[in-house]
């Protein structure tokens, strides 16, 4: 299993993405899940992956081979955001329609970044090839193993949030996630993109033994520690199920 996420605000995108791919006894696979294309000063994605890992190589090589051969539609060439998801979700669906289909072929992506002269976005693209992108209320998206790392990420982001807490969030979400869940480990991925500046220059890689890592995981450890030691007390729980509490709820 895989976890990425990417945040979209009013200042620009953080993407945050593990590499692991079999977790157990004997073996441990790691793979990059983020792919970065473009030309400095005209054009930027990030492509995060997630699902059947034969899916989504020959999905990320094929990308790779139509820039190589200047094919009609490929990343450098497509005129919007929504145009490159679209040609994602069908190189996606060739990909698995070539190994038999099915639930056991599929994979999700997320394509962010910007294009000169217009907004930058994050886009989802599902199995199917449909696809769906943030908005002000939910400014991010998750493929993957991505019920562990929610919460933070609800409570936490809005459009107006600076990048550095944005960074900080998604890393958040992340080690709450390898913390639940073992299929999902590190080295640990994070690229930052600041709204027009069209270069992919804030790229950091964190492996299983970084310091940096464990001092997220242990401070937030702590703090949620402290927030629950402050939590209201039930010493007043015992008037929960009185005969006036019930009648109040009935009337």
């Amino acid at each position: 299993m895989t976890y990425c996420v990417a945040v979209s605000v009013n200042d620009g995108l953080v993407f945050c993405s593990d590499s692991r791919t079999n977790a157990g006894i004997d073996q441990i696979s790691t793979y990059s899940k983020m792919f970065r294309f473009g030309i400095d000063g005209q054009r930027q994605f990030v492509v995060l992956s997630a699902g059947n890992l034969a899916t989504t190589q020959a999905t990320i090589a094929q990308i790779k081979l139509d820039i190589k051969q200047n094919s009609e539609v490929n990343l450098l060439n497509v005129a919007n955001l929504f145009e490159a998801s679209d040609y994602l979700g069908d190189v996606s669906l060739v990909q698995q329609r070539k190994h038999g289909g099915g639930n056991g072929f599929e994979a999700s992506f997320i394509i962010g970044g910007q294009i000169a002269g217009y907004k930058h976005e994050a886009i989802l693209v599902y199995p199917e090839g449909n696809h769906i992108t943030t908005s002000d209320d939910t400014p991010y998206l998750q493929i993957g193993e991505s019920k562990y790392g929610k919460p933070i990420l609800d409570r936490i982001l809005k459009p107006k949030l600076n990048l550095d807490t944005c960074a900080l969030c998604a890393l958040v979400s992340m080690d709450s996630t390898m913390r639940s869940n073992l299929t999902v480990g590190p080295p640990v991925e994070v690229l930052v993109y600041r709204t027009d500046s069209l270069i992919l220059d804030g790229h950091h890689r964190f492996s299983g033994d970084s310091e940096f890592l464990r001092q997220i995981g242990k401070a937030w450890d702590e703090r949620l520690k402290d927030a629950f030691r402050q939590m209201p007390p039930l010493a007043w729980a015992a008037s929960w199920d009185s005969p006036a509490n019930e009648q109040n709820e009935s009337s």
